[in-house]
């Protein structure tokens, strides 16, 4: 969204949104490829863990998104009061002349930690919390934590964007792949495939898959070179075709399930299964990141802590609605990393052709679509990582370096695997608590320390966590260290056994 302020920093009133639409845009953010790949993840690690485990970090993300808002909160505030200081020494030094004993006595009575609340009673009605400019969580990190918290941030980004970028890789080639290769006469409702059988003649459906990768690249790849812009009909396209899938999924699920014709026997626990769902849960639940975004436009933002928890709540309800409707609908051995794939090849569920082709490819629209923004957002953040104050970078660096360096490794991860749910619980899983977990505690306990001797210890922020205490922000921290160190220990001990 392009904001537009008028001359007092507020809004304006053309491009801002209402508390509805708000929690649309946010419904629409959170839920997206992640939510595909859920069902295969909740039918290995049991219904009861599952339920039980996507409700805990769903409320973790929850804590850690009010975190964000209470930063950007404090970022707006910390912003004016620089402007409305450097506003009042304009005025002093246009409107008076100093002898230079005056200018050190000057100096000495107002320092640069004057509560801003003196400002405030002398400034008028303002309050210095409210939301009106879009802080991005980079300029909030420049803001409140040192250079090596800034770079580490954008590593952390960085690294989370080329998750993103491998899974998009993989996920549009294999749902091409199983199109092309699958059996679609209603006879193959059941069957297993593995990467070495014949797709067309000789060509096995693995080589498929990487012929489709090299398509998928050659068209999309160019776009890493220029700037994705314009794209807002194609996102409006993109999510009605989205939820139109997601809508039918569920009820044809449903329509099976009522019927008795099912076939999914699902565990009630198994944890082998938990630290891949893990990692996806995580994933799924990814927004923090694009919160300046999405909060700074909504207009009346008194009750938009309570607009994240409601959307929060809808967002575990849908999850848990087409995960359990997969779950007991297929028999888990044969549900696909991509859940659209399971209705390709089965005529009990879907026995409409050109509706099981929807199915099928819908997931390639969706996300080609999206590949080439994250691509230039995670080439400028390149940039920006190595950023030169005052300079520029060399044209073949700038043009073709971060670009190269930007699409190849994401597409080489794609080449040596297509194992989506691998691909999502490790990126959700390491990247992924970063972003989720450690910034924003991070974020918010600097923001608080950083504020407290210019503001004073009587201001308060209208949008302060309801989680304010201390122990929160470490709770939050402990919590993401044991999850990295439980994630890495289960994959050293399953390799080990390999």
């Amino acid at each position: 969204l392009n904001l537009r302020k008028t001359h007092d920093g507020e809004l304006s009133r053309k491009y801002c949104i209402n508390n509805i639409v708000g929690l649309v845009y946010m419904f629409n953010l959170i839920v997206g490829t992640g939510a595909l790949t859920m069902p295969k993840a909740f039918a290995m690690a049991g219904w009861v863990v599952s339920i039980t485990l996507i409700s805990f970090l769903g409320f973790m993300s929850y804590m850690t998104t009010t975190f964000v808002i209470e930063a950007m909160a404090a970022a707006n505030a910390q912003l004016r009061w620089k402007r409305r200081e450097q506003e009042e020494i304009d005025d002093s030094d246009s409107t008076s002349e100093y002898s230079d004993d005056d200018v050190m006595v000057r100096g000495r009575s107002e320092p640069e930690t004057k509560p801003i609340l003196s400002v405030q009673r002398s400034g008028g009605h303002v309050d210095h919390f409210d939301i009106v400019e879009r802080v991005e969580m980079g300029q909030m990190a420049s803001m409140f934590f040192n250079k090596v918290g800034v770079n580490m941030f954008y590593i952390c980004i960085i690294v989370y964007l080329y998750g993103d970028l491998a899974i998009y890789a993989a996920a549009v080639p294999i749902s091409l792949m199983e199109v092309a290769c699958g059996n679609h006469s209603c006879s193959a409702g059941g069957v297993k495939y593995n990467d070495t059988d014949p797709c067309w003649g000789s060509v096995t459906r693995k080589d498929a898959y990487r012929v489709f990768l090299g398509v998928f690249t050659l068209l999309l790849g160019p776009f890493t070179f220029f700037n994705a812009q314009k794209t807002k009909y194609l996102q409006i396209l993109t999510s009605l075709m989205r939820w139109i899938a997601f809508t039918m999924m569920i009820i044809l699920a449903l329509i099976r399930i009522g019927k008795g014709d099912s076939e999914g026997k699902p565990p009630a626990a198994s944890l082998s299964g938990v630290p891949n769902l893990f990692g996806v849960c995580v994933y799924s639940f990814m927004c923090q990141h694009s919160l300046p975004s999405l909060v700074t436009p909504i207009s009346n933002k008194k009750h938009v802590g309570k607009l994240v928890f409601a959307d929060y709540v809808l967002i575990l309800g849908f999850y848990v609605l087409l995960s359990f409707t997969a779950i007991f609908c297929f028999n888990s051995s044969y549900l696909y990393d991509m859940y659209t794939l399971n209705f390709t090849d089965n005529c009990k569920v879907l026995d409409i052709p050109v509706l099981r082709y929807f199915l099928g490819l819908f997931p390639v629209f969706t996300i080609s679509t999206n590949f080439p923004i994250i691509a230039v957002t995670l080439r400028n953040n390149w940039k920006t990582l190595f950023h030169r104050d005052g300079g520029t970078y060399p044209w073949v660096v700038d043009r073709v370096v971060f670009p190269l360096i930007t699409l190849v490794p994401p597409i080489v991860v794609a080449f040596c695997t297509h194992n989506l749910e691998s691909l999502v619980g490790i990126t959700g899983a390491y990247a992924g608590t970063g972003i989720q977990y450690i910034i924003p505690a991070f974020l918010v306990y600097h923001a608080r320390r950083h504020l407290e001797p210019v503001m004073g210890r009587d201001a308060v922020n209208k949008h302060q966590s309801p989680f304010r205490h201390a122990f929160w922000v470490w709770f939050v921290l402990a919590w993401a260290g044991s999850c990295l160190m439980f994630v890495t220990a289960n994959i050293i001990l399953t390799d080990t056994k390999k």
